[in-house]
């Protein structure tokens, strides 16, 4: 009965809500992260030969960071409007739409992981006989991580985020039942929604955070060693 009464009196905090919803809530979660993994996944991989390129070429750096930060500007609802009539009401307006977006933080952060590489270590690789493909990707990129993780990391959540305005024609995730939420006053449903959304984001950071330590396990022995250089000499002093 206490659980019927909060639906009743359309509380912020129902179980009720959950209980009676799960379906719909997983329905809702799960869409939530397939657009969020293919928009990421596809915007990487559109992301990386274009940084490849704009390094390559140096005419090519201004158009491409130019571009790629004008359509980070375009807002949201005007982007997903405009990708309706070449994609029509389905998920592939949201996920362009993402992509496009993620793009200006990819390229940005894969250029400066790339640039940041020591000289020297380039230089060691090509004494060691290392061709350009073997020293990208045996040298270049695995140094590169930590800013690549980076930009990862906050491409991710922020899609996360944008996803929900896909709810404006019906594929938003979790963004539908906030929409459906606002429109009735169902306050349970907006606050579910909301607080899954932002656990969504908060999970996806910190399992690319992990990722970013498992790939990077000098990260972790250096500062061991720096922690343990400063005990030493706390305890000469």
């Amino acid at each position: 009965m206490a659980g019927q009464n909060c639906l009743i009196a359309n509380d912020w905090f129902c179980g009720e809500y959950v209980r009676t919803r799960g379906q719909e809530l997983t329905d809702a979660t799960l869409q939530h992260v397939g657009i969020t993994l293919v928009s990421v996944a596809i915007g990487l991989l559109v992301a990386f030969p274009l940084a490849l390129l704009a390094r390559r070429w140096r005419a090519f750096q201004g158009p491409v960071l130019g571009a790629t930060t004008i359509l980070y500007t375009v807002p949201s609802l005007a982007m997903f409007s405009l990708l309706v009539p070449v994609f029509g009401l389905s998920a592939a307006v949201v996920v362009t739409g993402l992509v496009l977006y993620s793009l200006t933080i990819l390229v940005r952060n894969i250029l400066a992981g790339l640039a940041a590489v020591p000289e020297e270590a380039r230089e060691a690789a090509r004494g060691m006989g290392y061709g350009p493909i073997r020293l990208l990707f045996g040298v270049e990129l695995p140094l590169a991580v930590p800013a690549l993780m980076a930009g990862l990391r906050i491409a991710t959540v922020s899609t996360v985020s944008l996803t929900t305005v896909g709810a404006i024609i019906g594929y938003g995730g979790l963004g539908n039942l906030v929409y459906e939420g606002m429109r009735s006053y169902f306050k349970a449903q907006v606050l579910t929604a909301s607080v899954l959304c932002v656990a969504l984001a908060v999970a996806a950071d910190l399992l690319l955070l992990f990722v970013q330590r498992l790939l990077t396990p000098w990260a972790r022995t250096g500062r061991r060693a720096v922690n343990r250089r400063a005990s030493e000499e706390a305890v000469v002093v």
